[in-house]
């Protein structure tokens, strides 16, 4: 079991998202929380799985300063394009329903990057799982915008709320990628790096 290869390091999940802490918890492993308030940013000619990559490696850049000999530090970052465009965090009910719009009756790449760091080494990979959405109406997309929370999601949307129920018709890879962490890829590289 990869939880008693782990048992040498103090796991630490770089990231706030309650998701993502689920999704680790799920997978068995033990472990702690570290969080960087720091603007992101990211050259502009990096694209799709660069910026999720580079993304994922400053994340762990500013959290690795008091790393010990026995951390192992996890930081991932989920970005949504389509069509080349990234689809950021809305601001407002606005954008989060012209973000929900532009998704309806569409593909969209949904791209985690993740790095995985101790002191000793660094790895950084990243998923892309294609997710369609079914044609949305204005009035399920104010439901959602009115009843859940799209302001901490890229892309304006959670696939495991209301809308992903609804309003996804067939995704191509990782699921829990979409949440916002590939455990089935992090479990094998987790595997691969200890």
């Amino acid at each position: 079991m990869l939880s008693k290869l782990l048992q040498q390091y103090n796991i630490i999940l770089g990231s706030a998202s309650p998701r993502r802490k689920e999704l680790l918890s799920d997978i068995g492993l033990n472990f702690t929380i570290q969080t960087t308030d720091k603007e992101e940013n990211y050259p502009s000619i990096l694209k799709e799985n660069k910026i999720a990559e580079f993304l994922s490696k400053q994340k762990s850049e500013l959290l690795s300063e008091h790393l010990k000999s026995t951390d192992l530090l996890i930081t991932a970052d989920t970005i949504v394009s389509f069509k080349g465009e990234l689809l950021n965090k809305p601001k407002n009910k606005k954008e989060a329903f012209n973000i929900l719009r532009k998704l309806s009756k569409n593909t969209h790449k949904v791209i985690t990057g993740v790095c995985i760091k101790t002191l000793q080494k660094e790895i950084i990979f990243s998923t892309t799982t294609m997710v369609t959405f079914n044609q949305l109406t204005e009035d399920e997309i104010n439901h959602y915008i009115n009843n859940y929370n799209p302001y901490d999601k890229a892309g304006a949307y959670g696939i495991q709320d209301w809308i992903g129920k609804i309003g996804i018709q067939r995704i191509e890879g990782s699921y829990s990628n979409v949440v916002g962490l590939p455990t089935d890829v992090l479990y094998k590289q987790l595997k691969l790096f200890i």
